[in-house]
């Protein structure tokens, strides 16, 4: 049996590449795009100190490597799913 989905009320489970955050495919995008629109509105208005820059760019890599391994795990997505991780992991790029 997987590992379920910290997230209250619901019933998916994390897939063995997001074990770790303990996170469906769905909450793991969702959290991540809230990450994103934080980060971005952060340095746009150049509130975040230099620190907090370097930290922002520091958890692109760790990211993009759990991403992957949704990506290429073969697990069943949705195409909705599928639409919203490459929107998600475009942003990220940008």
């Amino acid at each position: 049996m997987g590992t379920a989905c910290q997230i209250s009320g619901c019933k998916n489970e994390a897939p063995p590449a997001l074990t770790e955050q303990r996170l469906c495919v769905l909450h793991f995008t969702l959290a991540l795009e809230t990450n994103c629109s934080e980060m971005r509105r952060e340095t746009a208005l150049g509130n975040a100190p230099h620190e907090r820059q370097r930290e922002i760019m520091n958890s692109s890599p760790s990211t993009g490597k759990s991403w992957r391994a949704v990506a290429t795990s073969g697990l069943h997505l949705t195409d909705d799913l599928k639409a919203r991780i490459f929107e998600t992991s475009c942003a990220m790029i940008s």
